[in-house]
């Protein structure tokens, strides 16, 4: 079988979290449904969307850029967990483990991104 994006480390931790955070908005109150739990729902959903997206692109530069883009979704969900725990949605101990979860995230896809961007100097012609 011929690998792809969903063979990805970085792409299984954002759709570890975007479980997660499904599960979670599921227990938001009704009156966020459109608010909180949609912007959390859509910036989980970003993450791992855009790592697919970047995987299919042809240049490295291209499939970097997306991988930024996930990147800026993560910290992005931070910002709603953190709103979730101010509005008292989420216990402290669930807020701790869910940002952590999101930076180990985080990491891994910085660690793509510096995969792509060796490659990508790596193939690049000698300006000789």
């Amino acid at each position: 079988m011929k690998s792809d994006f969903r063979d990805l480390d970085a792409w299984k931790k954002c759709r570890d979290i975007r479980f997660i955070i499904w599960n979670l908005c599921k227990n938001l109150p009704g009156d966020e449904k459109f608010r909180l739990a949609d912007q959390m729902i859509r910036a989980s959903r970003s993450s791992a969307a855009n790592i697919a997206e970047g995987y299919g692109r042809f240049h490295f530069q291209e499939n970097i850029q997306f991988c930024r883009q996930s990147r800026g979704s993560l910290f992005e969900l931070i910002d709603h967990v953190l709103v979730a725990r101010e509005c008292e949605y989420i216990k402290e101990k669930e807020k701790e483990r869910l940002i952590q979860d999101i930076v180990s995230a985080i990491r891994i896809l910085n660690g793509y991104i510096r995969y792509l961007n060796k490659r990508k100097n790596d193939t690049r012609p000698d300006a000789d």
